[in-house]
C-alpha cells in the first residue's frame, strides 16, 4: 500500500498504539490531542508515559494541539477518544476539515441519552462533503501489548466494503492482523456492551469466585448481548466472532481491562467514586450499562446481568447479595433466545 497521512485523534493508550501501528507499517503519522504537557512529551522524548509505560513511540509520529493542522490533508483521520468527548470532537472535526479523508473510529461505547452509537454520532457530526466512508476498528485487543508486539487480531466494519478493505490494508503487518465485516451494528454493540459483562466477571473474581462463576458470567453475558443487538438489527453471527465473543474474552480475563480492574475493586468492597478517581482513565462500561438498560428497556429486552450490574453502580445494591439474587431467578431455558 502507498504511504498514506494519518491523523489520529486521541493520544490515549489506544491511540497510541494504533498510531505506532500505522507509523511501523510506514504511514505519515500525526496525533492530536488537547493536553499540550502530553503533545509535548510525544515531540520531545517519543514516550506517553501516562498510558503507555515503557514503550517508546517511533519517532515519525508527530504530536500537534492544533486539530486543523493535524487532519491537513490526511487520507484518513482515526477517532480514539471516549464516547462522551465523539460527538464535540467530531463536530470540532468538520467545522475545520477541508478534504475527504476516510473516517475510522476505534472508541467503544454507547452515547448517553441518545444511546446511540459511535459511527452513528460521526455520520450526524460529519457532512458526507467531508469524508469518504466510515469503519468501525474492533475486537480483541488491548493497547499494552499491541504496543509490544503481541499477536492482534481485530475487525475493520463498515458498511462499504472498499472502505473496510482499506482500513485493512493500512494496519495489517506480522503482528497485527485485521479481519472484514460488513455488520457495523453487531461489530459496535459488542463493542460497547461487552464492557459491562467485564465490570461483572472483575467484582465475580473480587468476591472471590472461581472459574466456573468466570465462565458462567461471560456465556450468560454473550447471550445477552446477542439479544440486544440483534434487536438493534445486527446479525447474530457477528456475537460469535472477534468482536463478540473474542472481545469479551480479552476484557473479562485481563488485569489490563479497566472495566475488569473496576468490577474487581467493586468485588473487594470499593466505592464506585473511589474506583473511578483513581483509575485515571476511562472506564466506559459504568456509563455503557446506563445506555443499555435505558435501550432494553425501550426494545423490550432482558437483560438480568445488565440490570444487577445497574443495580450495583447506580442504586447502590449490595454486591454479594446482587450476586446470590440473580442465581435464584426464575428457572430458564438456555436457548430461548427472548429470555
Amino acid at each position: 500500500m502507498l504511504k498514506q497521512k494519518i491523523a489520529v485523534l486521541g493520544p490515549g493508550s489506544w491511540g497510541s498504539a494504533l498510531a505506532q501501528v500505522l507509523a511501523e507499517n510506514g504511514h505519515e503519522v500525526t496525533i492530536w490531542g488537547n493536553n499540550p504537557a502530553q503533545i509535548d512529551e510525544i515531540n520531545t522524548y517519543h514516550t506517553n508515559r501516562h498510558y503507555l509505560p515503557n514503550i517508546k513511540l517511533p519517532n515519525t509520529i508527530i504530536g500537534e494541539k492544533d486539530l486543523a493542522k493535524a487532519v491537513k490533508d490526511a487520507d484518513a483521520v482515526l477517532f480514539v477518544v471516549p464516547t462522551k468527548a465523539m460527538r464535540s470532537v467530531a463536530h470540532e472535526f468538520a467545522k475545520v476539515c477541508e478534504n475527504t479523508p476516510y473516517i475510522i473510529h476505534a472508541s467503544k461505547g454507547l452515547e448517553q441519552g441518545s444511546h446511540k452509537r459511535i459511527s452513528e454520532i460521526l455520520y450526524e457530526e460529519i457532512p458526507q462533503a467531508k469524508r469518504k466512508e466510515i469503519v468501525v476498528l474492533s475486537g480483541p485487543s488491548h493497547a499494552e501489548e499491541v504496543a509490544v508486539h503481541d499477536i492482534t487480531t481485530i475487525t475493520a466494519a463498515s458498511v462499504d466494503e472498499q472502505a473496510a478493505k482499506y482500513v485493512q490494508q493500512l494496519f495489517t503487518n506480522e503482528y497485527f492482523r485485521i479481519y472484514t465485516n460488513t455488520d457495523v451494528i453487531g461489530v459496535e454493540t459488542g463493542a460497547a456492551l461487552k464492557n459491562i459483562i467485564a465490570i461483572g466477571a472483575g467484582a465475580i473474581h473480587g468476591l472471590g469466585f472461581g472459574d466456573d462463576a468466570k465462565a458462567a458470567i461471560m456465556t450468560r453475558g454473550l447471550a445477552e448481548i446477542s439479544r440486544l443487538g440483534v434487536a438493534m438489527g445486527a446479525n447474530p453471527l457477528t456475537f460469535i466472532g472477534l468482536s463478540g465473543v473474542g472481545d469479551l474474552i480479552v476484557t473479562c480475563t485481563s488485569v489490563h481491562s479497566r472495566n475488569w480492574r473496576a468490577g474487581n475493586l467493586l468485588g473487594q468492597g470499593k466505592q464506585l467514586d473511589e474506583i473511578l478517581e483513581n483509575m485515571g482513565m476511562i472506564v466506559e462500561g459504568v456509563a455503557t450499562t446506563k445506555a443499555a438498560m435505558e435501550l432494553a428497556e425501550q426494545l423490550n429486552v432482558e437483560m438480568p446481568i445488565t440490570h444487577t450490574i445497574y443495580r450495583v453502580l447506580y442504586e447502590g445494591k449490595d454486591i454479594r447479595q446482587a450476586a446470590k439474587e440473580i442465581m435464584l431467578r426464575d428457572s430458564k431455558v438456555e436457548n430461548e433466545f427472548t429470555m
